[in-house]
C-alpha cells in the first residue's frame, strides 16, 4: 500500500497515442506506475527524491518520478493536493 494517495490517474495525448500506436507500451507504462507506487522514483537526482519523501511526509508539495522507457522518457506526477496522477512524455512537460 503506498504512502500516498494518487487521486485520479490520467495520461497526456502523446501517451495515450503512443499506447494506441504500439499496445505492448501499456505494459512499461504500468510498470513504472508499480515502480512509482513502490517510492521507486526512477533516474531523478538524489535531491528531487529527498523532496518526495518530504512530500509525502507533509503531504504539501507534488511527487515526481522519472523513468527510462522504449519510446522515450516519460514523467509520472502526482499534484500537491494529490487530486491527480498524469504519466507523460518529457517534451510534454
Amino acid at each position: 500500500m503506498p504512502r500516498f494517495d494518487i487521486g485520479r490517474f490520467v495520461m497526456t495525448s502523446g501517451i495515450a497515442n503512443e499506447i494506441n500506436n504500439k499496445p505492448s507500451y501499456k505494459n512499461e507504462i504500468l510498470d513504472c506506475l508499480t515502480k512509482y507506487l513502490s517510492e521507486d522514483w526512477g533516474s531523478l537526482c538524489d535531491e528531487d527524491k529527498q523532496a518526495n519523501e518530504l512530500a509525502i511526509q507533509n503531504n504539501n508539495d507534488r511527487i515526481l518520478a522519472k523513468y527510462i522507457t522504449s519510446s522515450g522518457s516519460i514523467y509520472i506526477i502526482t499534484e500537491w493536493d494529490r487530486s491527480y496522477t498524469t504519466v507523460m512524455f518529457m517534451e510534454e512537460y
